[in-house]
């Protein structure tokens, strides 16, 4: 059964390291990862998850306006996803939250969510 997590701590305690490690143990596994950030988070690029350590993966941008089940499910239907991983959490909307409870219990894909507890 599929699970919507939040991971959250302060600033520079390691949340987009464990973010990509997650991807890094999913993909090991031949399993395909979806990597969100936020479109306003754009410290090491437009599209980019990286951390302190010289680790980086590209990512998909969010915005407020998005649907992200939308989003998610669209790209489900072209590659299986087996998890989604989203960087910089704090800047999703209620509604997107709420989209991301349709991920889980109706795509059956686990969403993992890292971010600054606000």
């Amino acid at each position: 059964m599929a699970q919507l997590y939040f991971y959250y701590s302060a600033m520079n305690a390691g949340k987009s390291t464990s973010l990509l490690q997650s991807s890094y143990n999913y993909r090991e596994r031949g399993m395909n990862t979806f990597v969100l950030t936020a479109a306003i988070d754009n410290r090491s690029g437009i599209g980019k998850v990286s951390s302190r350590i010289g680790i980086e993966s590209d990512a998909h941008i969010f915005t407020e306006a998005d649907n992200l089940a939308d989003m998610i499910s669209d790209i489900h239907k072209q590659q299986q996803q087996h998890c989604i991983l989203i960087d910089e959490s704090q800047f999703l909307s209620k509604q997107q939250v709420k989209q991301l409870t349709y991920v889980v219990d109706i795509l059956g894909i686990p969403v993992l969510c890292y971010g600054i507890k606000t």
